[in-house]
């Protein structure tokens, strides 16, 4: 279906170097630019160099490594002709709200140019998807099982929650099954490996809050603050008073937990 605009909409998306709005870089950046006249601009493509080495898991991810940008313009070269192009639009993306939006604000700023994002429409597909296509259990019931839930069961109640999520688990696995699902990416292996792989969200984590995860060698990284992204090896040896802290914040006693078990690995190191 045609948009109705009545300015010119950017849709837009960033490959960067990590998740962090305050420390990510722009990696490449993409843009189609609709217009209200019904025509658009023909899909912008570029490089960026983020004047810093993209991490392994990002090139992995992306295929974009530090070759295929180290000759690249760096954003602040870009965005005098960015911030251009883009004045006077409104922005559509997918979790562009959470994340792209803010960090190409950041990259502006960096850049020593204001660019004013309060006028635009922020339109995210992403968010009009979830609010939409509803997550919780009752939609999953429908989408699963093909009743609904009030059907056969009296929601909010833990008893009937329990047996309608065990009809859940169970459709999926019929749903997923190889012999169903031709691409391997949607197939699901009837064994509790499988499910536990199928159910993990982001990086394994030490603890149940994430403040503590696992790198792609299995190194134990912190997930928050000052030392985000460094070894707990790395930190406890130099910086005893750090762990103090911990043990003294608004931590959960999870957390707590998985770092005390780590300061008798690491601390004496």
């Amino acid at each position: 279906m045609k948009l109705n605009l009545t300015r010119p909409l950017v849709i837009f998306d960033l490959e960067t170097t990590g998740l962090d709005i305050a420390t990510a870089r722009i990696i490449q950046i993409s843009y189609i630019i609709a217009r209200p006249d019904g025509t658009e601009d023909e899909q912008k493509n570029q490089f960026v160099n983020p004047e810093c080495h993209i991490p392994q898991e990002v090139q992995q991810l992306t295929g974009i490594n530090d070759d295929m940008v180290k000759d690249a313009p760096t954003f602040k070269q870009l965005a005098p002709e960015l911030a251009q192009a883009f004045a006077g639009c409104d922005f559509a993306g997918f979790n562009s709200n959470a994340y792209d939006i803010p960090l190409l604000c950041e990259e502006f700023l960096r850049a020593g140019i204001n660019f004013d994002f309060s006028q635009a429409r922020l339109i995210d597909a992403c968010t009009i998807f979830k609010k939409m296509e509803r997550r919780n259990l009752a939609a999953a019931y429908k989408f699963y099982c093909g009743r609904k839930m009030e059907e056969d069961f009296q929601a909010h109640l833990a008893d009937q929650d329990t047996a309608a999520t065990w009809a859940v688990l169970k459709a999926q696995l019929d749903m997923y099954a190889p012999g169903r699902q031709e691409e391997p990416e949607r197939q699901l292996t009837n064994d509790m490996d499988s499910l536990a792989e199928a159910s993990r969200a982001g990086r394994p984590t030490v603890d149940f809050a994430g403040r503590i995860i696992l790198d792609e060698n299995g190194n134990e990284v912190v997930n928050f603050g000052k030392y985000k992204g460094v070894k707990v090896s790395d930190i406890f040896p130099r910086d005893s008073g750090y762990y103090s802290w911990i043990m003294q914040a608004d931590f959960t006693r999870n957390t707590k937990q998985a770092f005390q078990r780590l300061w008798l690995k690491y601390a004496k190191r």
